[in-house]
């Protein structure tokens, strides 16, 4: 009997699972096809030197939010999505909190929301338990937003902390599946923007099924003060936002235009 009740106590008293978020956007127009209602969830281990929300870093801290809570107040937006928009989920990094995501978008998905996953892919790997959640993950997700930071491992690890092999590693896995994909690539001065390193990163991109987009992403200074307030230090000062034609330039060597399946 006393078991049976402690049992009972337990189920009564489990709490429903939450996700740690930073902020929520409700008519977000570039973070996948369409209008979506972006969730941007706290925590990522990468420190892009580029990064503009260094507010994001921190792990298991935000606002706490089940999932029930977000798609009941995400499906007020739903009459502005369209036929390609949904829900977008972001970072951060929002790997780090595949739980979450997993049953979002599974949920999700018996509403008839479209999914999107944005993600750098850091803490991909084939390691148990995290690649089962992923995989499951990957069929209950319309399209993934990937960042390669760089093609270059060892200037990636200058650049984010952290190589590229296990980024490079879900975009391959990714492929061979055919999940859609649109690639991003932030383009910096003194950083990414050298045209060996874009010719490089096109051809590998040329190598991968189901892109559906290419996108370049001029770096900027905006998050600067971000770094002032959180008395963090930062890294690119000094390096201006790439000009209009290294951009141009960056879209021809990746190839841009050549992509055109899920286009916003």
């Amino acid at each position: 009997m006393g078991n049976n009740t402690a049992t009972i106590e337990r189920v009564q008293t489990k709490k429903p699972l939450v996700g740690f978020v930073h902020s929520i956007e409700t008519f977000g127009s570039v973070d996948g096809p369409g209008i979506r209602y972006v969730v941007f969830l706290q925590g990522c281990r990468m420190r892009c030197e580029f990064c503009h929300n260094p507010d994001t870093w921190n792990i298991g801290v935000g606002d706490e939010m089940t999932v029930d809570e977000i798609l009941n107040d995400a499906i007020r937006y739903k009459a502005f999505w369209g036929k390609k928009g949904g829900i977008t989920v972001s970072g951060g990094e929002a790997l780090v909190q595949i739980d979450f995501v997993l049953a979002l978008f599974k949920k999700a998905k018996t509403m008839g929301i479209n999914t999107c996953l944005d993600t750098c892919g850091q803490p991909f790997t084939y390691k148990e338990p995290f690649f089962s959640k992923f995989a499951e993950l990957m069929k209950v997700t319309d399209v993934s937003l990937v960042d390669i930071k760089h093609i270059d491992s060892e200037q990636h690890r200058r650049l984010t902390g952290f190589n590229n092999e296990t980024v490079l590693a879900m975009i391959q896995y990714m492929s061979e599946h055919n999940y859609h994909m649109w690639i991003r690539h932030v383009l910096v001065p003194e950083r990414t923007d050298y045209d060996d390193y874009l010719r490089d990163l096109g051809h590998y991109i040329h190598t991968l099924n189901a892109i559906d987009k290419v996108e370049v992403l001029p770096y900027h200074t905006m998050g600067v003060k971000k770094y002032t307030e959180l008395g963090i230090d930062y890294p690119l000062e000094g390096i201006e936002p790439p000009s209009a034609d290294r951009v141009k330039n960056a879209e021809r060597l990746l190839d841009t235009v050549a992509y055109r399946g899920y286009a916003s």
